[in-house]
């Protein structure tokens, strides 16, 4: 909107040339996103509480958990908030990327609402069932595959692996349900992780600054020639948004830390995982979004692990899946738990972004 209104007046005033740089609006969408974060925290905590929509811990998990037992949930309310606001000022309204990742947010968000909704409001112990909520999620994506593809470039059915210059495979119509289970899974596996204060927020700041990187140098043509990457028109607005996703992210952990004060709930956790999975497709590193997100992948990968291995032998290889719980019944404390997952969050972002030199 910034652009579309301000950057017009260039021609009286030269000033105004500042908001046709992708870098200057991307740093004024995540200071944005964090600024309507913090302001409006305090805010949304105290009405959550009013309403008494606090979170219902499960006996099955540490019983230091049960200490939580009402605390405010439904935070992503507050993260969809300031990204949506951020994205809509700051982003080119008529590049169609700004809108299928505001389909994604709002979608995967109304998603996670429901379903938060029925666990809170209607008493529902498990809220969507399982079907529904998976049947949902699988239409939303299709939709953004079907988006995707029909407004395809010459990259969009290639898939590219880390450390090879050459697409190995066009998918051609096998993009589509490729794309469908890669969104599908990238939105349960931070919903999986988001179980410790802070722990999925965090990770998805570190994902959030490595994509807005990738997404910058593969929507220029000089990076991305010299790089030897596809090179994605106009997707270094993706990169504002992934800035504006790394800024509410962090607004909402200044009060998501530990002590959470409040948590992101199914409404934050699906549709984060939902548009991590859409930048992965727009800027082609679905692969390369293992190694970004390889702390996600750790975690699903216990879950499966833990259930396989205990069908099969009727023993169970963790203390308790997903991965963050094994190491709180070792010893360890939740803080020590979130901040080594940060820690590996970090190094796996490191490491992929040094696949763009080593290939």
């Amino acid at each position: 909107m910034v652009l579309k209104l301000l950057y017009p007046l260039v021609k009286y005033f030269t000033f105004f040339n500042i908001f046709q740089y992708v870098t200057f609006r991307a740093a004024y969408a995540a200071l944005t996103a964090l600024l309507i974060s913090l302001l409006f925290g305090p805010w949304l905590i105290r009405k959550l509480k009013e309403i008494k929509a606090g979170e219902e811990i499960r006996e099955d998990v540490p019983k230091t958990h049960l200490a939580k037992s009402g605390t405010p949930t439904m935070g992503g309310i507050l993260i969809i908030l300031s990204i949506t606001i951020s994205v809509l000022l700051w982003q080119d309204l008529e590049n169609y990327y700004t809108w299928i990742l505001l389909l994604a947010v709002i979608g995967f968000g109304s998603i996670g609402f429901v379903d938060d909704y029925l666990k809170i409001f209607k008493k529902n112990d498990k809220g969507l069932r399982a079907g529904i909520k998976f049947t949902s999620q699988v239409i939303l994506s299709l939709a953004i595959a079907f988006i995707l593809f029909f407004l395809r470039n010459e990259y969009t059915t290639l898939l590219y692996i880390p450390f090879l210059k050459a697409p190995v495979l066009d998918m051609s119509y096998f993009y589509i349900p490729f794309s469908v289970i890669l969104l599908v899974a990238t939105s349960n596996a931070v919903n999986l992780t988001d179980g410790l204060d802070g722990l999925a927020t965090g990770l998805v700041i570190m994902v959030g600054i490595a994509f807005a990187v990738l997404a910058y140098l593969a929507g220029h043509a000089d990076f991305a020639g010299y790089l030897q990457i596809p090179h994605i028109k106009q997707s270094w607005e993706v990169s504002i948004f992934s800035l504006a996703l790394v800024g509410a992210a962090v607004g909402f952990l200044w009060f998501n830390c530990h002590p959470a004060e409040i948590m992101m709930g199914d409404t934050g956790s699906l549709f984060l995982g939902g548009v991590v999975g859409v930048i992965a497709l727009i800027i082609k590193k679905e692969i390369l979004l293992i190694i970004i997100g390889g702390v996600f992948v750790m975690e699903v990968m216990s879950v499966i692990i833990q259930v396989i291995y205990y069908k099969l032998t009727k023993k169970r290889v963790f203390k308790m899946a997903p991965l963050h719980h094994h190491f709180e019944l070792l010893g360890w404390s939740e803080s020590k738990v979130v901040i080594r997952f940060w820690i590996l969050g970090g190094l796996f972002a490191i490491l992929s972004l040094s696949t763009l030199k080593i290939q």
